[in-house]
This record gives C-alpha cells, sequence and structure tokens, in this order.
C-alpha cells in the first residue's frame, strides 16, 4: 500500500520533524553558501563528537546538553583566532577541525567504547519524540527571527566585510552571532541527521536555489522548496526501502541539485 506508512505513529513524528527541520536547514544553507562557510559547517557537524566526550567526562547525561555548550564555545573560538592571525580562515577550520575531531575520538574510544556512539554518525529520525519536536520548533522560530534580524547585514558582510564595517555592522559579533546559532541547530539534530551527512542536508538545498534564484527572495524560497521536497521523498522512501532515513534524503537533494543545473544549462534563460 502506498499509504502504508502513515499507519506508523514513528513515521508521523519522522514527518514532522522534516517539516519543521527542513525550512530551518532552508535557511542557514543559504546564509551559509553566500558567506563561503560550507567546511564551517563540516567542522562544526564533526565537532559534536568531542561535545559528547566531554559530556562523557563529566558525566553528563544527555549528550545534547554537552554538544550545544563545546559547539558554541567553538564558534566562539574559530572566529576569534580568525581575527587574530593572518593565517586564512579554512587554515584556521582545518586546525580546530583536526583538533576537535581527533580529541573526540581518542576519549570516546577508549577500551573499544565508540562503537555505542556510530547511532551520531548516521542518525535516526524514525526516533523523535514529541518532546524533541516541541525543541524543534522553538529552533525553527529562533531562525526565522534570526533571519529577519540577521539576513540584511549577513548579506552586504557577504558581499564586502568592509562596506559593512562603514554601515556600523560588528562583523566579528555578526559571524559569532550566526555561528552559535549554526552550533545550536547542529547540537539540537545531529542525532536526527547523523554527523556524516548534516552538511549536505544544510548545503544542498540551497547550492541548487542560488543555480535558479534571481533574487535573494526567491533564493530563500526556492531553498526551503527544496528542502522540504527532498526530505518528504527522501523520509517516505527510506520507510519502503529500509535504507537510513538521513542519508536517502540526501540523496534527494543531490539529485535535485543536478536536475536545477541541468535545467539551467539546457533550457534556462
Amino acid at each position: 500500500m502506498i499509504y502504508e506508512w502513515m499507519q506508523y505513529s514513528f513515521m508521523i513524528n519522522a514527518l514532522l520533524a522534516c517539516l519543521i527541520v527542513a525550512p530551518i536547514f532552508a535557511i542557514l544553507g543559504t546564509l551559509v553558501i553566500n558567506n563561503k562557510m560550507a567546511f564551517y559547517t563540516d567542522v562544526i557537524g564533526h565537532s559534536t563528537l568531542t561535545g559528547i566526550a566531554l559530556g562523557v567526562l563529566l558525566g553528563i547525561s544527555d549528550p545534547i546538553k554537552s554538544m550545544a555548550v563545546f559547539l558554541v564555545l567553538l564558534a566562539i573560538g574559530i572566529n576569534y583566532f580568525k581575527t587574530k592571525t593572518k593565517a586564512s580562515a579554512d587554515t584556521v577550520l582545518g586546525v580546530f577541525f583536526a583538533f576537535a575531531v581527533a580529541l573526540g575520538i581518542v576519549i570516546l574510544s577508549r577500551n573499544g567504547g565508540f562503537a555505542k556512539y556510530t547511532t551520531y554518525l548516521i542518525g535516526d529520525i524514525l526516533t523523535v519524540s514529541r518532546e524533541s519536536l516541541v525543541v524543534l520548533v522553538v529552533l525553527l522560530i529562533m531562525t526565522i527571527i534570526y533571519w529577519l534580524i540577521a539576513a540584511n547585514p549577513l548579506y552586504l558582510m557577504s558581499i564586502n566585510k568592509s562596506l559593512a564595517k562603514t554601515r556600523k555592522i560588528n562583523v566579528f559579533w555578526l559571524e559569532t552571532s550566526f555561528t552559535i546559532l549554526l552550533s545550536l541547530i547542529v547540537a539540537f539534530s545531529i542525532k536526527l541527521v547523523g554527523i556524516l551527512i548534516i552538511n549536505s542536508l544544510i548545503i544542498l538545498p540551497a547550492a541548487a536555489a542560488r543555480v535558479l534564484a534571481k533574487d535573494i527572495k526567491s533564493y530563500t524560497v526556492y531553498s526551503i522548496g527544496f528542502s522540504l521536497i527532498s526530505s518528504i521523498l527522501g523520509i517516505i522512501s527510506s520507510f519502503y526501502l529500509g535504507t537510513a532515513s538521513g542519508a536517502t534524503i540526501v540523496l534527494f537533494a543531490a539529485a535535485i541539485y543536478a536536475i536545477s543545473v541541468l535545467y539551467k544549462r539546457y533550457l534556462g534563460k
């Protein structure tokens, strides 16, 4: 039956989670791509391992709390070092990436204990609870409010930081506030979508939207639309295929990106 998946409450919860998370990722993705921060989201995603590890060392029962705190501190640290060193942004990110990931793996792999944390690598959106849905709604509201306040300054900063400074925009704190929001989103959604693919879920819909968009408004609308389409198709397809939901969603997002590129190349004006 084509609607068989609707008979299961965990599938309904997973679909609701997708409908909430997809716009969050889409909005953040447009800002990430415009500000050339794709590698940054990868660093933040993989650094969740260290957040989990520190939580284990400190005896924190809920790893999401330790992840959130660590990622926020990491975001502030990265932005601070970017302003205080002559090294390129990619170099600073690479250093933090190497250190954070290595530290997390070393701590979690002691005495062969890493296996119990592999669920965070691929995620499992099918296990989302009603309580988690409430948290995701709060994050969606936060993201929308932040976008309404900071989108234009961030777009201006992406064009020219010096110009942004002349408009009395504090570039450091603007970047830091955005990376803190990004860190919180990653921390609270990583268990649902997985460390290995969260960057793809943020980047792909926005990348596809950028190919077709003619202005900022259409860029955001397309990104949200592509994110919703790939999420819905991915979650339903994963039910019938018996595959990991997050990875299946990514494949649909990648297909949408490929289609948008081909459309623009051969049919777009």
